[in-house]
């Protein structure tokens, strides 16, 4: 099937993906996501670095929405809290420009189209770029609306990630996947994120997605444990972790300890999992 989007003679910068593939890791990678502004903005910016250092091969940060599409209930009242302390994209973008060359990994922006298209594909896309982030993650974004972004991000010298789920069949497997240039996002399950008790069968969507493309892939959505982070290793190249870390974040603050150390040892778990399953 032909591309509904020519790539340019110059593509996005490698960074993102060569951080996810598995000729350039001892392990596979370990990619948590951190709502934007919560607890704080301040806090955003300690736990990047610390996150780094931690081992995660790249950082997902989400851009506060007021109406997240398939966020949980752990990520969705992150993001109204973060919103009601006034958090919006350009202070998200400030935190990360404050501390970006004190993060060793790529780090990605989680966006909702939304607050692309109020501010603009081009521009938000320059401002992404400008404030340190290496590529976007747009989970709702139409594919008819989706070339234009991507034209947008290779502009600005990002990578665009857009997700594939299960139900998705090859012909649209195939467009997702053509308009991807730093990783594919794997739906490790249908419904919204959030913690499960059972691991994830990723191996199928794995598969039908490589089909098409040799990015890398990373699944997310229900992946909170070490034993879950193996089994998504076994087939994916890197396992995506949300809910479990929001959630121990605030845990952490009613117990009265700190967010940011809570998020930090779990990451590290998780990681020391995975390089003995990629041993």
């Amino acid at each position: 099937m032909a591309s509904p989007y020519d790539p340019p003679m110059a593509p996005a910068p490698h960074a993102l993906r060569n951080a996810l593939r598995p000729e350039h890791r001892t392990a596979p990678a370990v990619l948590p996501f951190v709502t934007g502004g919560f607890p704080s903005l301040d806090s955003t910016r300690a736990l990047l670095p610390r996150l780094a250092q931690a081992g995660a091969a790249a950082i997902e940060v989400g851009i506060p929405f007021s109406d997240p599409i398939a966020d949980g209930p752990v990520i969705a009242e992150s993001m109204h809290e973060a919103l009601v302390a006034g958090c919006t994209p350009a202070g998200v973008f400030d935190a990360v420009r404050d501390v970006r060359t004190q993060v060793t990994c790529p780090v990605v922006a989680m966006v909702s189209v939304s607050i692309v298209d109020r501010i603009g594909p081009e521009r938000f896309a320059r401002d992404a770029a400008a404030a340190g982030f290496d590529g976007l993650i747009v989970p709702d974004i139409d594919l008819e609306d989706a070339p234009a972004l991507r034209a947008a991000c290779d502009a600005a010298g990002l990578a665009l990630t857009l997700l594939v789920s299960p139900t998705s069949g090859d012909e649209r497997i195939a467009r997702i996947t053509a308009l991807c240039s730093g990783f594919v996002y794997a739906l490790a399950r249908l419904g919204i994120t959030g913690e499960r008790a059972e691991a994830p069968d990723v191996r199928p969507i794995v598969e039908r997605i490589r089909r098409h493309t040799d990015l890398p892939i990373a699944a997310g959505f229900g992946i909170s444990t070490p034993e879950h982070v193996q089994a998504v290793a076994a087939h994916a190249d890197g396992a995506i972790v949300g809910s479990a870390i929001v959630r121990r974040m605030r845990e952490a603050m009613q117990a009265g300890t700190s967010p940011e150390d809570a998020a930090v040892e779990l990451v590290r778990r998780l990681v020391s999992d995975a390089g003995r399953a990629g041993r």
